[in-house]
C-alpha cells in the first residue's frame, strides 16, 4: 500500500469520525431539548454534560489543523454545564466562572484569527452591543441582589465574544448573538422575572446552536485557509 494509499485512508476515516460525532451531537441534543419539553429530569441530567463534549471531540476530529483553543473552550463549557445542574450558589458562580474561561478562549481565538482587523465595523458593532449591554444590565440590576457584579462582569465578557466572533463570519457572528441572548434568558430568571412558556427549552436550545455555529464558522474558517493552501477538507456541517 503505497504512502498516498494510507494517508487518504486515514483522513477519511478521521472523517467518517468526525460525521459520527457530529451525528452523536445532533441526537444527545434533541433528546436534551425533547427531555427539557417533557419534563424528564433524568434523561435531562443524562444528556446535558454529553453535550459539549461530543462538539469538541468532532472540532478536533474534524480537521488536522483545528484550532487550539477551541476544544478548550467547548470543554470549559462542559464543565460549567455541570456545575451549574448542581443547582446552589457556589457551584452556580464556579459554573459562571467555568464560562468565563471558555469566552476567554473564544475571543482570544478570533482576535487571533484577525476578527478585529476591520476597525469599523467592529467599532460600530461594540458600540451596539455595548448599548444593548447597558440597557440589559439597567433593567436587571434591580433584581440581581448579590448577583449583581458577577453578572454584569461576566454578561461583558460575553458581549466581547459576540463582538469578535462577528469578525469571523455570520455563523460565529451569530452564534455569539444567541450565546448572549441565552444566558440573558438566564439573567431574567436570576431577576425573577415573569418566564417565557418552556423558558428552560428556549435557554437550552438558544446555547446549543450558539456553540455549534462557534463551532461550525470556527472550523470553516480554518477550512477556506486550507482550501487556498490546497489541503483537506474538513467535515463541517
Amino acid at each position: 500500500m503505497s504512502l498516498s494509499t494510507t494517508t487518504r485512508s486515514a483522513v477519511g476515516g478521521r472523517l467518517r469520525a468526525a460525521r459520527g460525532l457530529l451525528t452523536g451531537f445532533a441526537a444527545t441534543s434533541a433528546a436534551h431539548l425533547g427531555a427539557l419539553l417533557t419534563d424528564t429530569p433524568a434523561l435531562r441530567h443524562a444528556t446535558k454534560p454529553a453535550l459539549m463534549p461530543l462538539l469538541a471531540a468532532h472540532s478536533v476530529a474534524a480537521t488536522e489543523r483545528a484550532p487550539k483553543l477551541l476544544a478548550p473552550a467547548l470543554l470549559l463549557s462542559a464543565g460549567g454545564d455541570v456545575l451549574l445542574q448542581l443547582g446552589n450558589d457556589p457551584a452556580f458562580l464556579a459554573g459562571m466562572g467555568s464560562f468565563a474561561a471558555a469566552h476567554v478562549c473564544y475571543v482570544t481565538m478570533f482576535v487571533q484569527r484577525g476578527a478585529l482587523t476591520d476597525r469599523r465595523r467592529t467599532a460600530l458593532l461594540a458600540a451596539a452591543y455595548a448599548a444593548a449591554w447597558a440597557t440589559m444590565i439597567s433593567q436587571l440590576w434591580p433584581g440581581l441582589g448579590d448577583l449583581q457584579i458577577p453578572v454584569a462582569g461576566y454578561s461583558l465578557l460575553l458581549t466581547s465574544t459576540a463582538v469578535s466572533s462577528a469578525g469571523l463570519g455570520w455563523r460565529t457572528g451569530l452564534g455569539g448573538a444567541l450565546f448572549l441572548l441565552s444566558d440573558t434568558l438566564i439573567a431574567t430568571q436570576l431577576a425573577k422575572w415573569r418566564e417565557l412558556p418552556a423558558h428552560h427549552f428556549w435557554i437550552m436550545a438558544t446555547y446549543i446552536l450558539a456553540q455549534y455555529l462557534l463551532a461550525s464558522g470556527t472550523l470553516k474558517a480554518y477550512q477556506d485557509e486550507d482550501e487556498d493552501q490546497g489541503a483537506v477538507e474538513p467535515a463541517t456541517a
